[in-house]
């Protein structure tokens, strides 16, 4: 697993994420952790690293 901290898309408050390197690209919905507002999460993976994240608010 692989620990990423970022900031929130709503309240900008820093929050970490564990990330599954195994899937290459992954995109999925997870709640902050302050402000339990959904963030849709988008990371991608080459050779176990991490080359590209996105965190956006989702629209509702």
């Amino acid at each position: 697993m692989y620990e990423h901290f970022f900031q929130c898309p709503y309240c900008w408050e820093e929050i970490s994420m564990l990330l599954d390197p195994s899937v290459v690209r992954q995109i999925y919905v997870e709640d902050c952790e302050v402000c339990c507002n959904p963030i849709q999460i988008t990371p991608e993976f080459q050779e176990n690293e991490l080359i590209a994240f996105d965190a956006s608010d989702i629209e509702q």
